[in-house]
């Protein structure tokens, strides 16, 4: 692993992942996710995962139990976290409303924070006033120096103040692991709110807070929180002041947006952010890691494709590019076409399975015949496949009953007009004429059908080949023809050609 120098010095390298649980999770999320494991990875670190849910009104259970099972099927394990536990446990914040009530008590007892009185008309006016001025439309610090009998009075006219952080009147310089270095005047960082005025914590406040006391050391997030770095800036620095955590700041490095059409950031209403759909689409994980880790960085110029492993042993965050990334769903079903060629067919056939159980194809318990079934069929679409259901799709004549077999109307009405037909009656013939099952076989399937339907007939292939094609397996895409029938059998072969015939 490489040595990592930074501000923290010899420290190890502590890199977290902290989605809220709202929805769906999406690509944007789990590109953090990637690229802060590989981080972490890479440098022989630490990798925390923890729920931020301190947002009762849009938090809920379910999502909170979707972002585990996403982390779990990409495969990007944790040290630390939900299931895992660790030393800074719990790893939920809805879990941890005592340790930041107590932060916030410390930092106003230290002077770094004050209560403020201001109710919502009077801020809005005041800002009003300072956008017509030309100034800066923060907080203007009205409430910074209150004295005792003026927090006082307000308390008895009822009013419930918020927290709000004193940051210091100085410039902000740092610099981003992405970006270089960045600066922030104080004129357009002004005092912000901890604590809601109901004694809700912000994430202003839980959390820097769960960075410090968590050791975390790099911080990888969205371009847009970059404008909030300077506030956590100073927070660490309180917080050293006062003993929370370990006394030093992590480094920021902030991750360019996903684009999505139109050339606009990349939305949870959009179908293709949504995380949770490429597992049942037929992607995978793998694959869709490949294709989210070139969203912002590239193991090398004239490559694509690569294993989790590599990335993790080429991931360096001062290579990711700091413009936005494009997602191309086309580029991302490429990609995992390309690690679905990188299986043994034995290790397709075992990913496939779940998904020819979820089609009601194999039993729930598969028997000897369906596995068999599968593993014959299984080299016969590994080319030809990039998500795992088109196998599915492929495969489906195969295992459906007679009575089940359903031919597509469109292919049907392309492919078994009178002339079709005629095709299907003369090639039914032939092979209806092949003796026994130990003649069954792909040569002698092909050698009569060519010999019938091409020198016979004098037809093309396409043409010759067509119409069999969609009387036996349904569709005018399917596995190679003479091998499918083989696995078909002779018996529901002439079964379906004679159906198509009827």
């Amino acid at each position: 692993m490489t040595d990592l120098t930074s501000t923290t010095g010899t420290r190890p390298v502590v890199a977290r992942f902290c989605p809220s649980p709202t929805g769906n999770p999406h690509v944007g999320m789990a590109r953090t996710a990637l690229f802060s494991w590989a981080f972490a990875r890479h440098h022989g670190g630490k990798f925390v995962f923890r729920i931020e849910d301190t947002d009762t009104s849009r938090d809920n259970e379910e999502s909170y139990h979707l972002l585990v099972e996403v982390m779990k099927w990409l495969g990007l394990d944790w040290d630390e976290g939900p299931e895992v536990g660790g030393p800074h446990g719990p790893y939920r914040q809805s879990e941890r409303m005592d340790i930041y009530a107590d932060v916030a008590q410390r930092l106003l007892d230290a002077g770094f924070a004050y209560k403020a009185y201001d109710t919502a008309e009077e801020l809005e006016q005041r800002r009003n006033a300072a956008r017509a001025a030309g100034k800066p439309s923060g907080y203007d610090g009205l409430h910074r120096d209150l004295t005792p009998d003026q927090q006082a009075a307000y308390e008895a006219e009822g009013r419930e103040p918020v927290i709000r952080f004193k940051m210091p009147e100085r410039t902000y310089t740092f610099t981003d692991l992405v970006r270089g270095e960045i600066t922030f005047d104080s004129a357009n960082v002004q005092d912000y709110v901890l604590v809601r005025a109901n004694g809700q914590p912000l994430y202003t406040l839980t959390n820097p807070t769960d960075d410090a006391m968590m050791g975390i050391t790099h911080v990888l997030r969205g371009e847009d929180l970059l404008s909030s770095t300077p506030r956590q800036i100073a927070l660490y620095e309180a917080f050293a002041e006062i003993g929370v955590g370990g006394g030093f700041t992590p480094e920021f490095g902030h991750l360019p947006f996903v684009m999505g059409e139109g050339n606009r950031k990349l939305s949870k209403r959009d179908p293709e952010s949504n995380l949770i759909d490429y597992k049942p689409k037929g992607f995978l994980p793998e694959g869709l890691l490949n294709y989210m880790a070139l969203l912002g960085w590239s193991i090398a110029e004239d490559r694509d494709v690569f294993s989790l492993e590599e990335m993790v042993e080429a991931f360096e965050i001062g290579r990711v590019n700091p413009n936005p990334a494009r997602f191309d769903i086309k580029k991302a079903e490429a990609i995992n076409g390309s690690h679905v060629r990188l299986l043994t067919d034995e290790q397709l056939r075992e990913r496939l399975t779940p998904y020819f159980q979820e089609a009601g194809l194999i039993d729930e318990t598969p028997t000897v015949s369906q596995m068999g079934t599968l593993a014959a069929a299984t080299p016969l679409v590994h080319e030809r496949i990039t998500l795992l259901t088109e196998a599915v799709d492929m495969l489906r004549f195969l295992f459906v009953s007679d009575d089940e077999f359903v031919v597509d109307a469109a292919d049907a009405a392309k492919n078994l007009d009178a002339s079709g037909l005629e095709v299907v009656r003369a090639a039914r013939d032939a092979l209806d004429a092949i003796p026994g099952a130990a003649e069954w076989t792909t040569g002698t399937i092909e050698g009569a059908l060519r010999t019938t339907l091409v020198d016979g007939m004098g037809l093309k292939p396409r043409l010759a080949f067509g119409p069999v094609r969609v009387a036996v397996t349904g569709s005018r895409i399917s596995p190679p023809l003479f091998e499918s029938l083989e696995l078909l059998g002779h018996r529901k072969t002439i079964a379906r050609l004679d159906a198509a015939l009827g």
